[in-house]
């Protein structure tokens, strides 16, 4: 149903550096880098960071996000510590989140520039 997502930034080489170490954690890499843009996924770029120079931070009640597939918790975990380590903020610890579903493990994080992103796995019931 959806071919692409982005989100814009006010920062480029540093919204690189951030989905680098973030992304890599869930399997994902950079696969395009241009002048103002680049795009991140498995086998084509399925995720864009894009500049915008004179955009303001994200507002932290702006409603969006995107969410990324973990393969495992292990993921969820080492995604949400990636974001801190690389600039970003936490917006929920990794955890189960019930209210979301049986089994839906996921953690949250907010970008250098507000943007949230989420990693979620769901856990199987034993």
């Amino acid at each position: 149903m959806i071919d692409h997502v982005s989100v814009a930034v006010r920062d480029l080489a540093q919204a690189i550096r951030f989905y680098d170490a973030v992304l890599a954690a869930l399997g994902i890499g950079r696969l395009e880098t241009r002048p103002a843009t680049a795009g991140f996924g498995k086998r084509y770029p399925e995720f864009w960071v894009n500049w915008r120079a004179d955009m303001s931070a994200v507002a932290p009640a702006s409603g969006a996000h995107v969410c990324f597939r973990a393969r495992e918790p292990a993921a969820v975990d080492a995604f949400h510590a990636a974001a801190l380590a690389a600039g970003g903020e936490s917006d929920g610890a990794p955890g189960l989140r019930p209210q979301h579903g049986e089994g839906y493990y996921a953690a949250f994080v907010r970008d250098p520039d507000g943007n949230r992103i989420e990693a979620v796995t769901f856990i199987a019931a034993t």
